[in-house]
């Protein structure tokens, strides 16, 4: 039997004059998309549907009991937030402005889940931030994932002003330039009147307490020896070094000075920190991985160790290993096993994981892993790991990421997974809807 797809699946596009990308109108089967939609690592040698079919047989998936509908890698680009969210159907757009919208049907069922990388690359991550949390306030569920981007912005702001401490003290400069814009927008947001420097020390102190100091270089190797290679330390080392030798020119260039920076460090601290800020919610509803029927979201993707732990303890014990080590022992955190969860592409030099972290997951019910961090051309792609299916949901949506590629604007895209059994992958990037039916693949003609 051959496959097809159903175009009323596809989702009903409400107050799409209100958003720039084009939107596919007819559905697909994943699998026809071929190179465009699939992919395979080397360990898989037959061909992909076979490959799938596999992986398919080992138990029956578990699906979500509501809708949910999986975004990730905004990088601070709004406009691709919102258009995304057309894109699922869960919202209506009413107007140009971030709070002209409202939820569908649909989208009053359905579970929003952010996959990580709201930090970084866009035009403002805070008026980001602020859709965010309207979204939520209008009555939606909203979940926010850990992405790699903003555990580093967390970590790298909340070390200024610390005291020295060689396994902390180069957090800070470590972000490089990318840290600039978010510091512009902190001050002009909270500190562009004429005291908002009082209080602020000079020059000479506030560097002193952004950047590491010179015993770092001597102190740090004999720290990482213990977490890392050789080779790793000093390729850190050399790239502190670069960093430290720009920043203050990058900052200069943006129009602040190292006081300005300081200032606006310790502004960020109080507002995303302190229990009384204006988005000390981010952090504190932030969580590593979401496990919901027989799919485990998460920014990244996992290794052998991590599928240890979820296998032996189970995904909430993930989740506070990730919240303690992040709190209490950020180099820990950083260098170890648990930051591959948001940083792994799966290379070479990501740790691995293998066949029998795969057999580990699927006896703890696992059959899928739904993800971004690996920007992708032509919306999702579905990719087989060691045999297990990994949904790669980031669409290339920021304008900044998309210009690197040769797209234009800003781009929409949306991962639904439907409690009756299927998967649709949504980007403006590609011409159908990708349907993902596992009863259809299974039963298709070899």
């Amino acid at each position: 039997m051959s496959q097809s797809a159903d175009n009323n699946l596809v989702p009903r596009y409400r107050g799409r004059q209100w958003i720039a990308p084009d939107l596919p109108e007819k559905a697909q089967p994943w699998l026809a998309g071929k190179s465009a939609s699939v992919g395979k690592d080397r360990s898989n040698h037959s061909g992909f549907e076979k490959e799938l079919k596999k992986a398919l047989s080992h138990g029956k998936l578990k699906w979500p009991k509501k809708p949910l509908c999986f975004i990730s890698d905004l990088h601070a680009d709004t406009d691709a937030f919102w258009a995304s969210l057309v894109a699922s159907g869960g919202i209506k757009k009413t107007g140009p402005g971030d709070r002209d919208f409202k939820l569908t049907r649909f989208g009053r069922q359905a579970r929003f889940m952010i996959g990580g990388d709201c930090f970084d690359k866009g035009p403002s991550t805070l008026r980001l931030l602020d859709s965010v949390r309207h979204l939520s306030k209008s009555g939606a569920r909203v979940d926010i994932l850990a992405g790699n981007h903003d555990i580093r912005m967390m970590l790298g702001i909340s070390a200024a002003g610390r005291d020295r401490d060689p396994s902390t003290e180069h957090f800070f400069v470590r972000m490089g330039p990318k840290v600039v814009p978010f510091l512009q927008e902190i001050h002009q947001r909270y500190l562009d009147g004429h005291h908002a420097l009082k209080g602020i020390p000079g020059k000479a102190e506030c560097r002193r307490r952004l950047f590491p100091g010179n015993r770092w270089f001597d102190e740090f190797p004999l720290l990482a020896g213990w977490v890392m290679p050789d080779q790793t330390i000093e390729r850190e080392m050399k790239r502190l070094r670069a960093k430290m030798e720009r920043f203050e020119d990058d900052c200069e260039a943006a129009g602040l000075s190292l006081r300005m920076v300081y200032a606006a460090a310790l502004e960020w601290q109080r507002q995303f920190l302190r229990p009384k800020g204006e988005f000390h919610w981010f952090f504190r509803d932030m969580t590593l991985a979401r496990r919901i029927g027989s799919f485990l979201f998460i920014h990244a993707g996992l290794d052998d160790r991590s599928a240890r732990i979820l296998h032996d303890q189970g995904i909430q014990h993930l989740n506070r290993l990730f919240r303690d080590q992040v709190k209490r022992d950020p180099f820990d955190f950083y260098y170890g096993p648990i930051a591959n969860t948001i940083r792994t592409k799966y290379r070479d030099v990501d740790q691995p994981l293998t066949r029998h972290g795969v057999k580990l997951l699927r006896r703890d019910g696992i059959q899928a892993i739904v993800h971004g961090h690996r920007n992708l051309l032509n919306g999702q792609h579905l990719m087989l790991r060691r045999g297990m299916i990994h949904f790669e949901c980031d669409s290339s949506l920021d304008r900044a990421t998309r210009k690197k590629e040769g797209l234009h604007g800003y781009g929409a895209a949306a991962t639904l997974f439907h409690p009756y059994g299927q998967v649709l992958g949504i980007s403006s990037d590609y011409p159908y809807v990708k349907v993902f039916d596992p009863k259809s693949i299974l039963h298709s003609a070899h």
